[in-house]
């Protein structure tokens, strides 16, 4: 999506219009790549029916295999799902990458693709600054070959001479034993280095053996610990039985005291009940006696002329004014009890 953006393709491209096949797409693309790469090639864009479309599909392989020399797989891009991408990315990285080292002249396009794609001059400053220093760079190069070139007549003569004169077969021995006695030399380097190998190798064999006995002498060793019977087990065991006689005795214990703890509970809410029935008791006699008290004040607030029975019964009054103190007497005992 970013090299078709950057090449210069009018619609967006996402992944998403490739899982499910999109033939119409694809094909739009590769025509699109195919002008971009050769705008005066011929190839029928019609896919309506099958055969148009394997008849497509054929000649845009064809053309890139002559032209651009890229091998494309027919059958991915036919299925114009996510494998075509591939595909079609072998392309658009050729056209991309052409376009970043050399850059892609403008011009060359078609007018009916130049009325299409209208670029930005403003972020292709760059781009024109490296232009100028390269042309600048080819002026240069070209007057120097120039003169070199000039100077080919000469230098001809000279190559001609030194072409031309006998080889020296005493300089090209000590050339040849001098090549000779290196290759001898590195092939003893590598002789030294295998038999440095094949040393390593036995010492490590060596040693790999020795953990190897080392290994089963543990194993042999652990299988007659775990065989042997501890000599505390018999006290350890005595013990187990102990703890065990030790818990039983505490949970009874337990047990127990919960139990009696209860009933404690259960007696004090007793106490605390019955002392509850006393006061409220001993409150309500407290109301009785004042309002006797009161009918009595009230009784001897009468006229006149009960004074004689009164004096007649005074006894009878006196008797009862001794109980009514006896019980008033006890009430505060009680209550200060």
């Amino acid at each position: 999506t970013e090299m078709m953006r950057a090449l210069g393709y009018p619609r967006l491209i996402s992944m998403e219009n490739f899982h499910t096949p999109n033939f119409l797409l694809v094909s739009e693309v590769l025509l699109w790549l195919v002008r971009r790469y050769e705008p005066q090639t011929d190839i029928p864009p019609d896919v309506e029916t099958e055969q148009d479309r394997v008849f497509f599909i054929k000649a845009v392989a064809q053309f890139m295999a002559t032209k651009a020399h890229i091998k494309l797989n027919t059958k991915k891009l036919y299925q114009a799902d996510g494998y075509a991408v591939k595909e079609l990315l072998k392309v658009t990285s050729v056209l991309y990458g052409a376009m970043n080292t050399k850059g892609v002249e403008r011009a060359d396009m078609s007018e009916e693709d130049s009325s299409k794609f209208k670029f930005d001059l403003g972020s292709k400053i760059a781009d024109l600054k490296a232009a100028r220093q390269l042309a600048s760079e080819i002026t240069s190069k070209g007057a120097s070959l120039y003169d070199l070139l000039g100077k080919e007549v000469e230098l001809r003569e000279a190559r001609t001479e030194s072409i031309a004169r006998p080889l020296e077969i005493n300089e090209a021995e000590k050339v040849m034993k001098i090549a000779i006695d290196c290759v001898l030399e590195q092939v003893q380097k590598t002789k030294d280095m295998l038999n440095n190998v094949a040393l390593d190798e036995a010492n490590l064999e060596a040693k790999i053996e020795k953990r190897k006995l080392e290994l089963e002498r543990s194993q042999k060793r652990l299988q007659t610990l775990q065989s042997v019977r501890p000599a505390f087990m018999d006290e350890y065991e005595k013990i187990e039985e102990q703890l065990q006689k030790q818990y039983s005795s505490y949970l009874e214990k337990f047990r127990n005291l919960t139990y009696m703890e209860q009933l404690l509970d259960d007696h004090r809410r007793t106490e605390q009940e019955m002392f509850e029935e006393a006061a409220n008791m001993l409150r309500l006699m407290q109301n009785r006696l004042k309002e006797e008290e009161r009918h009595l004040f009230k009784s001897g607030n009468n006229d006149d002329s009960d004074v004689e029975i009164r004096e007649e019964e005074g006894s009878d009054s006196e008797v009862e004014d001794r109980q009514i103190m006896k019980q008033r007497t006890t009430m505060e005992t009680l209550l200060q009890g």
